[in-house]
């Protein structure tokens, strides 16, 4: 691997990890302190993140022909600078009604000119060999960053008494990384690749997309391919957000005490970078994408089946299991998110189509964001005994996992380079 690939992907890594520390990771690793230094209560930081939430949805649908028509390494910069120049406004401890507007904000510059040229970048720089590679390396990469932000922002909170200036220095941490970070972007991610220009079979196709954003989106929801990505990323992210649940469950259902199932997010944390590189390693050199994440579906739906029908008892060899199978099941999900994009190759999605099939399949398939906590939580509150809401949640996992599957199943099945040249 040549140093001018490596310092490109190191920059998107850092790219894709520092942009979201400031909507993100201050109120994630310094809730209580976020919740008393800006006044607000629990709901009042549920509505922050409905806002940015919202925004980002639409942001997702309408940055993809975007990132069709403009250099990946403008937009980058300009969201990563966009979003860290209000980070000042948010280290002056607005009131609450400016944090919406904030976030709000922030749900446009950290997706509209982000998300979908990050995924194209690194499509083009994984070419058509290294797919499952180059998006194991981002998001294990990705973990990696986050988890030493997190433990650097930790110290710089611990150096400070007053508890206002902690998270006010933490806040500029975070802004300044992320200004940082569209500096390394500007000077080491390339303009443009050739590979990612369409070839003459492709041009006539790529005039008529010329004619408008509406043209480029109606396009790629014609590909059935496009269906069967988003049907993987839906059920791949109600997995990811089930795993939210699982520190409560332990709690509810094992009788820990909260700081032992805290070991769970623990777990999660440094999981992420190993699960993610190794399934790019495994999709490359010996399987395909849609063949790990089918197998990773089977395991997902095997988990969830068992935290079903499991009874929980309150002994070492049951709460080992409980542990075991967390573990699993991280390993799982973070393998899934790792290289689910890598489906964009393997279905043989042209490259100038690239920005317009993700913002497609991220305004759809990042759903689960939505109703997946709202839908837990209500079931959970919906019996007297809450394990039984737990149980039929985990049966909920368990069948979109299988759906999943199934949509793996048919991606792996289809020959999409014939089909899509077709």
């Amino acid at each position: 691997m040549r140093r001018s690939r490596i310092v490109t992907m190191c920059s998107l890594i850092l790219a894709g990890e520092a942009i979201f520390g400031l909507p993100f990771a201050v109120a994630r690793y310094f809730g209580p302190s976020f919740l008393n230094v800006f006044g607000m209560n629990d709901e009042q930081l549920g509505w922050l993140f409905f806002n940015y939430g919202i925004i980002a949805m639409f942001a997702y649908l309408l940055g993809g022909p975007l990132a069709d028509r403009i250099s990946a390494r403008k937009l980058l910069a300009f969201a990563l600078c966009s979003t860290g120049v209000f980070g000042f406004q948010m280290a002056a401890i607005p009131s609450i009604g400016t944090m919406k507007v904030l976030f709000a904000i922030w749900g446009v510059t950290t997706i509209l000119p982000f998300w979908a040229a990050l995924i194209r970048a690194t499509r083009e720089w994984g070419g058509a060999e290294q797919q499952g590679e180059a998006f194991g390396f981002l998001d294990g990469g990705r973990g990696l960053l986050a988890a030493g932000l997190a433990t650097v922002a930790y110290f710089v909170f611990q150096r400070y008494p007053d508890e206002r200036t902690a998270l006010c220095t933490v806040i500029y941490m975070y802004t300044f990384v992320s200004l940082g970070a569209s500096v390394f972007i500007w000077f080491f991610v390339p303009d443009s690749n050739p590979s990612s220009e369409p070839n003459p079979s492709e041009k006539q196709q790529t005039a008529s997309d010329d004619g408008g954003t509406i043209l480029r989106i109606v396009r790629v929801l014609k590909m059935p391919s496009t269906w069967l990505v988003t049907i993987v990323i839906v059920c791949a992210y109600c997995a990811f957000k089930g795993t939210d649940f699982y520190s409560r469950y332990a709690v509810a259902a094992y009788g820990l005490k909260p700081s032992q199932a805290a070991f769970v997010v623990a777990v999660s944390t440094w999981i992420r970078p190993v699960a993610a590189i190794a399934a790019g390693f495994i999709a490359d050199r010996f399987f395909t994408p849609s063949r790990v994440i089918l197998w990773c579906f089977i395991i997902l739906v095997g988990v969830f089946t068992s935290f079903a029908l499991t009874t929980p008892a309150a002994s070492s060899a049951t709460v080992g299991i409980l542990w075991a199978y967390v573990a699993i099941s991280c390993v799982a999900t973070f393998s899934l998110r790792a290289i689910y994009f890598a489906l964009l190759e393997e279905t043989a999605v042209p490259k100038h189509a690239t920005g317009a099939a993700v913002g497609v399949v991220s305004f759809l398939g990042y759903t689960p964001d939505i109703f997946v906590s709202v839908v837990g939580g209500w079931l959970i509150g919906r019996w007297p005994n809450p394990l039984t809401g737990y149980q039929v949640f985990f049966w909920l996992l368990a069948g979109s996992s299988a759906i999943g599957g199934l949509a793996a199943l048919a991606i792996q099945r289809i020959p999409w380079k014939r089909y899509q040249a077709a």
